[in-house]
């Protein structure tokens, strides 16, 4: 499948197989265009994402493991790994240093690590990394572990501050932003400043609401307005650069 395929819109992280019905979710995202990324958190999960995503033109399966839940599924490292060789995209996977998993931190560092070692000897993989309160850290391991030649990350909902988004992006990193990130002055300021060439957008759903519904791809003009009003600059602006951002990731 060529991915040159022109989407009306770009949701690089949706979990769309913890929507109620799964394969309508995939559907729903095929009939609207929207290029989507369909993250998974555990690589059980792999298997039948990869099943309903084999065909589609707009939607992209990513085998995950995703660092909340390394305390209890540290063993499918393995299991991620043998799935690895049929996978181009790699998420959600990363850090998370926040209260409630901070004691497996040393355990999704490991876990991190080893995904960053084999996306690298495998080349070519684009992975969507989590980095809540760890982008340090984060930044870090893809610096050393992850050769610029030999993967791309990017980073989703990312919140650390502008001189860590600097850092990421000359490590070649993109940046999905998600409508949440600009409901707070900080994050207005922090979108406002990433590069303009790095910028891909998401949704998170079912994570994040629209109207108080979970997101869906198809919400994606409501991001897109939102980063535009940031940016000061024309929706339509937005949306064109972030399909060559895409464009440009993907090639």
């Amino acid at each position: 499948m060529t991915e040159n395929l022109c989407p009306v819109g770009v949701d690089f992280h949706c979990h769309l197989d913890l929507y109620p019905d799964h394969k309508a979710a995939i559907a729903r995202a095929e009939a609207s265009r929207i290029y989507t990324l369909s993250v998974t958190t555990t690589p059980r999960a792999w298997p039948r994402n990869h099943e309903l995503t084999r065909d589609t033109h707009y939607v992209r399966a990513a085998l995950g493991l995703h660092p909340q839940l390394v305390a209890e599924r540290s063993d499918e490292l393995s299991l991620w790994e043998r799935y690895l060789p049929e996978a181009r995209y790699v998420g959600e996977v990363g850090l998370d240093a926040g209260p409630r998993f901070y004691k497996s931190l040393e355990s999704q560092r490991h876990v991190f690590r080893t995904v960053l070692e084999k996306c690298a000897e495998a080349a070519g993989k684009i992975l969507s990394v989590h980095s809540v309160r760890s982008v340090p850290a984060v930044l870090d391991m893809i610096e050393r572990y992850l050769p610029r030649d030999r993967g791309v990350v990017v980073l989703h909902w990312f919140t650390g501050s502008k001189s860590e988004a600097r850092r990421a992006a000359a490590l070649g990193c993109y940046f999905s932003v998600n409508a949440e990130m600009v409901r707070s002055d900080r994050g207005c300021g922090l979108v406002a400043d990433l590069p303009m060439d790095r910028i891909l957008t998401e949704t998170d759903g079912p994570f994040t609401k629209i109207n108080g519904r979970p997101a869906e791809p198809s919400n994606m003009n409501v991001t897109i307005d939102l980063i535009a009003r940031v940016r000061n600059v024309p929706s339509h602006e937005i949306a064109k650069t972030v399909q060559v951002n895409l464009q440009a990731l993907l090639c």
